[in-house]
């Protein structure tokens, strides 16, 4: 009977502290740029790349001439 009542006692300041209990959660959404960076990459590249083949030929071209 004493355990039942020291149960009834405690119960309602369990019940208490338990609705003070609150969490909050902040969620940002921010642009993936890993994409944009890797494709600016590989343009610089074949820009580089096909930039030399084009002056390449524009001297070849301009030789035959």
């Amino acid at each position: 009977m004493k355990n039942s009542l020291k149960l009834l006692g405690i119960a309602p300041l369990i019940l208490m502290f338990s609705g003070c209990v609150s969490v909050k959660t902040e969620h940002k959404i921010e642009p993936i740029s890993i994409t944009v960076d890797i494709n600016v990459k590989v343009d610089r590249a074949l820009d580089d790349f096909f930039g030399d083949l084009d002056a390449q030929a524009k001297e070849i071209s301009s030789t035959e001439n």
